[in-house]
């Protein structure tokens, strides 16, 4: 296969190294998270995680290796083969804490609805980068909120509230960059509003209890709340530089639930501290910002969407993981992009690391 040497001139560094970065910490925090005393060598939840990083490193090569605008006139069938995947789940997946979201591909389990964020993000993008820039009306919010809906139902019943709702807070913003009207955008709210009574009752015991506690977490200190509380806990004990590494007692003594997934930030904020904490979210700062700079260089519509999409999954992620984990938004599972344990999650996002990668490396070149 012939490369273009341009290729090789534009190639797109920045994001790459960023985004190696946070995974780097993230594995030191989910070794320290999943650690236990007296053991030796690597934890397996640590050599599971690494194996996924090496298989996320070979897609996101293999993501910059053709043309992006290949991708755009192959939405339609990416999104179709992620929504079979997450429409299979149940009938063919596994359970695991309570849930079925995980389908077995030989060894390994996969979480199609990781997948679809970027599948989303796609065929979004696609949609969006067919329509005029501005003043786009109801009518061209019909087909992006159908293609949001059916995954997003099938993901809340799985139950998964975080990723559901996150598929629906990535469809408002494309709405917003692709050129929905403000008023359009404030009309369809109003439903939502009028629905939640309805959605309320929807909703699981514990996935109630969790909104509740988090408008009042000494509601229920030692059931639902317990888990913000020793959250906060946790983020605040970590004072200024940390108590080091594996010195987290929050951690160590299992007063975190699920520390290696949705609360790795509070295991990471306590040993490492306010620095800590500040050089992390400095990191994916910087990763968004490469993204915006990548998107108002870039002349195509759809490169632009899909460099936004991908950048809005980050900033989603983040924003969310991080204001659950210190109580300034309710727990809903969400984890922290590239940084929580999960292969799913992990080879998708550097995934679409890749073709935002691919966008950059390209954007001159046509």
């Amino acid at each position: 296969m012939r490369i273009d040497r341009r290729l090789i001139a534009h190639f797109e560094w920045q994001l790459p190294i960023l985004a190696l970065a946070i995974v780097g910490l993230g594995t030191v925090c989910v070794y320290s998270a999943s650690r236990e005393p007296g053991m030796e060598g690597l934890p397996p939840l640590v050599m599971r995680q690494l194996t996924w990083l090496a298989a996320g490193c070979v897609g996101m090569l293999l993501a910059v290796t053709f043309d992006y605008r290949r991708v755009d006139r192959s939405a339609w069938g990416i999104y179709a083969v992620v929504l079979l995947m997450i429409l299979a789940v149940p009938f063919v997946g596994r359970v695991a804490g309570g849930s079925r979201r995980w389908i077995g591909v030989g060894p390994v389990s996969i979480q199609p609805s990781e997948l679809m964020k970027v599948g989303l993000a796609l065929i979004l993008a696609h949609i969006f980068g067919r329509t005029r820039a501005v003043g786009l009306t109801l009518w061209d919010t019909v087909i992006p909120l159908v293609v949001m809906a059916v995954p997003a139902a099938a993901v809340l019943a799985q139950p998964d509230l975080g990723t559901a709702a996150l598929l629906g807070v990535l469809a408002v913003t494309m709405l917003a960059l692709g050129g929905v009207r403000l008023r359009w955008l404030l009309l369809l709210g109003s439903p939502g509003i009028l629905m939640a009574p309805i959605l309320w009752e929807r909703l699981k015991d514990y996935q109630q209890k969790r909104i509740l506690t988090f408008l009042n977490p000494d509601l229920d200190p030692l059931g639902s709340g317990y888990h913000v509380i020793q959250s906060k806990i946790a983020v605040g004990s970590g004072m200024i530089w940390g108590k080091g590494f594996l010195q987290g007692t929050q951690n160590h003594l299992d007063f975190l639930p699920e520390q290696h997934t949705d609360f790795i930030f509070s295991v990471f904020a306590e040993e490492w501290g306010f620095v800590g904490a500040c050089t992390l979210l400095g990191l994916y700062l910087m990763l968004l910002l490469r993204m915006v700079v990548i998107a108002a260089r870039t002349r195509d519509r759809f490169g632009v969407l899909l460099t936004l999409a991908i950048g809005a999954i980050f900033f989603w992620q983040v924003t969310v993981n991080v204001g659950m984990t210190t109580g300034v938004l309710p727990v809903v599972g969400v984890p922290l992009p590239l940084f929580s344990y999960g292969g799913s999650s992990l080879f998708s996002l550097l995934i679409g690391i890749g073709l935002v990668m691919n966008v950059s490396m390209r954007r001159n070149l046509f």
